[in-house]
């Protein structure tokens, strides 16, 4: 496995609980990187010596805007190039978002702001207009992504969306919000992972746990007990308990290969997969963690 980019979960927080969103985001969720935790990770990825790129995403990083700002300047400082993903919630005006944005103008190679209709009630809202106006005269390149609406895609099916609109995946909050407007397919037709390369992937995501996802929710380790060079090093897919069957034969053969209870169909492999790993929590508790990504804990 190569990896060329670490996409780092800045916080499990947002100001907003969108229905389609994976790692459950809310204002109630827990679990924000601190910069020494940052300074540790970089100096693993120095270690590593193959990695590009770093990713801030969340959640919503700009709710911590001066650790990120510094954040990603520690980044730059070390040679690697930096994306941010936002909701642009920080973008009242175009004057407040030239203000929010200008810091990071020269050191942000990419800024990817979420813009649907799970956000607001245009796709376009003026906030994401303001951001990428702003963007646009400091210079910083900017893009939008955009999740369809079940009804859109049909239940997220391919070739059916503008180049410009991505399907909803029905994993986390989307397997419980959204489902009832999905469209269904037999369980046992979702033989592969259509969204993610298990084996090599080139990039993965880390939380403020440690740990370190190949798919929201599958952790392949910590590093903040194991070196992420030995996490890789001694990654064998083949024989992984959750990743080796998806290989084989996709969210299907999961459920076959434990025995796990199923409904006959589902919206797509994401929602079985998602299912028969909820499903699988307490065998695996290690991997299949952290509760953050199967809904938001319960709190006192």
């Amino acid at each position: 496995m190569i990896v060329a980019g670490l996409h780092l979960l800045w916080s499990y927080k947002c100001i907003y609980e969108c229905d389609h969103c994976f790692a459950w985001g809310s204002p109630r969720q827990e679990g924000t990187f601190t910069l020494a935790q940052l300074d540790e990770i970089l100096d693993q990825a120095d270690d590593l010596g193959t990695i590009e790129w770093f990713y801030f995403e969340g959640g919503e990083p700009f709710l911590f805007y001066a650790t990120l700002l510094r954040a990603v300047q520690r980044v730059r400082r070390r040679g690697y190039k930096c994306g941010l993903v936002s909701n642009a919630y920080w973008a009242t005006s175009e004057d407040n978002a030239i203000e929010t944005l200008g810091p990071f103008a020269g050191l942000v190679d990419d800024l990817s702001l979420s813009s649907d209709l799970y956000h607001s009630d245009r796709v376009m809202d003026e906030q994401i207009q303001y951001a990428t106006s702003a963007a646009e005269k400091l210079g910083i390149p900017v893009g939008t992504i955009t999740i369809a609406q079940p009804e859109d895609a049909n239940g997220g099916a391919k070739g059916q969306l503008p180049r410009s609109e991505i399907g909803v995946m029905y994993r986390g909050r989307a397997a419980e919000k959204l489902i009832d407007r999905a469209g269904r397919q037999p369980w046992d037709s979702f033989t592969e992972c259509p969204h993610e390369e298990l084996r090599d992937p080139g990039r993965l995501h880390i939380d403020p746990l440690g740990n370190v996802h190949l798919c929201q929710g599958l952790s392949i380790g910590n590093l903040f007990s194991t070196p992420l060079d030995k996490i890789i090093s001694t990654f064998d897919p083949d024989n992984h308990p959750i990743v080796g069957p998806l290989l084989r034969g996709g969210p299907a053969e999961l459920v076959r290969h434990y025995n796990v209870t199923h409904d006959d169909s589902y919206a797509d492999a994401c929602h079985l997969c998602f299912d028969a790993r909820c499903k699988l929590r307490g065998r695996f508790p290690e991997i299949l963690t952290p509760e953050q990504m199967y809904g938001v804990p319960e709190t006192d």
